[in-house]
């Protein structure tokens, strides 16, 4: 329970801490959402590192996804993804009604606006697993009601 309160904390001090500067004329309000993606990329790899170390291979893309999903998801943000879907041509969506970095804003739609900048390292995240994994992709993010959210991923074909 500690370091989920922590990993909650950190996440929130780093976003806070990134615009922060960017208001005092440190950098502008896009370099840190391409920041914290960044930093989210290479926490994705090492963690997938970890994760995977003793497992055996994956026998296609539909099989990472699932072990995102589960294992990894459940990892780091103590549930599952509620729901993934695909149309069976690189493209995923995943969907989670409670997400846990955003439960702790208002559900109201006065916070809608800022929710992005709080799914930036998410996006990183899934991304630098899925990159470790031999997976090239793009994540994207969307927020239509407080705290649900679905992560948009598309796999680039090499």
């Amino acid at each position: 329970m500690a370091d989920e309160a922590l990993f909650l904390l950190l996440h929130s001090e780093m976003v806070a801490g990134l615009y922060r500067a960017a208001e005092q004329g440190e950098g502008e309000n896009g370099r840190c959402t391409t920041k914290l993606e960044s930093m989210g990329f290479r926490v994705g790899q090492g963690l997938i590192e970890r994760f995977t170390k003793d497992t055996a291979r994956f026998k296609d893309e539909l099989d990472i996804m699932k072990f995102i999903c589960k294992d990894f998801w459940t990892t780091v943000f103590k549930k599952q993804i509620d729901n993934l879907r695909t149309n069976h041509q690189g493209i995923y969506v995943l969907q989670d009604n409670k997400f846990r970095l955003l439960t702790q804003m208002s559900a109201g739609k006065q916070y809608l606006e800022h929710a992005p900048k709080y799914l930036a390292f998410t996006c990183g995240l899934i991304r630098g697993g899925l990159s470790n994994l031999g997976i090239k992709s793009i994540v994207t993010a969307e927020v239509s009601s407080m705290p649900a959210c679905k992560f948009q991923v598309m796999i680039q074909k090499i």
